[in-house]
C-alpha cells in the first residue's frame, strides 16, 4: 500500500498549531485531525491570506480573553467576581471557543467551517469573538465586586 503525504507536515508546524490539533483531535485520531488542520489551512490560504499560520495565531490572539468572572461563596451569597485569565487559561479558553463555534455551525466539512471561524477572528467578527466579548462585558458588570477577590 502507497503511503500518503500528509497535507499539513509538522515541518510547517509550531507549539502552538500542535496544541490546537491535539484540541481538535477526537478519540485519538491525530492523522485526521491534522488533516483536518491542513485543508483549513489551505482553504484559509485560497481566501487571500498568504500566510495562514500567521493568520491563525492572529485569531487565537484576538479571541483570548483577559477577564473573566468566577463565582464565589461569601458569607451565603455566591458572587460573580473578575479576575485576570491566566495565559495558559487564555490558550485553553481561545481553542475551546474557536472548536466550539465552528462546531455549532452545520451543513459544510469542518475544515471549511473552522477557515471560516478564523478569517471571522482575524476581522473581529464571529462567535468565538462574540464569546469573548460576552464574557468581558460579563467581567466588567461584575466590576464592583472585584474587592471580594481576595477572600
Amino acid at each position: 500500500m502507497a503511503k500518503r503525504a500528509p497535507n499539513f507536515t509538522p515541518a510547517h508546524s509550531n507549539e502552538l498549531i500542535e496544541t490546537f490539533v491535539n484540541y481538535l483531535m477526537k478519540r485519538g485520531k491525530k492523522t485526521t485531525a491534522r488533516r483536518i488542520f491542513g485543508e483549513c489551512m489551505e482553504i484559509v490560504k485560497t481566501r487571500g491570506y498568504t500566510k495562514p499560520a500567521e493568520s491563525f495565531e492572529k485569531a487565537i490572539r484576538n479571541v483570548s480573553p483577559t477577564l473573566e468572572v468566577r463565582a464565589k461563596r461569601i458569607g451565603g451569597s455566591v458572587y460573580q467576581i473578575p479576575i485576570e485569565v491566566q495565559p495558559k487559561r487564555q490558550l485553553a479558553l481561545a481553542f475551546r471557543w474557536m472548536l466550539g463555534a465552528a462546531r455549532e455551525k452545520k451543513g459544510a466539512p469542518l475544515s471549511r467551517r473552522l477557515a471560516n471561524e478564523i478569517i471571522e477572528a482575524c476581522e473581529g467578527t464571529g462567535l468565538a469573538i462574540k464569546k469573548k466579548e460576552d464574557t468581558f462585558k460579563m467581567a466588567q458588570a461584575n466590576k464592583a465586586f472585584a474587592h471580594l477577590a481576595k477572600y
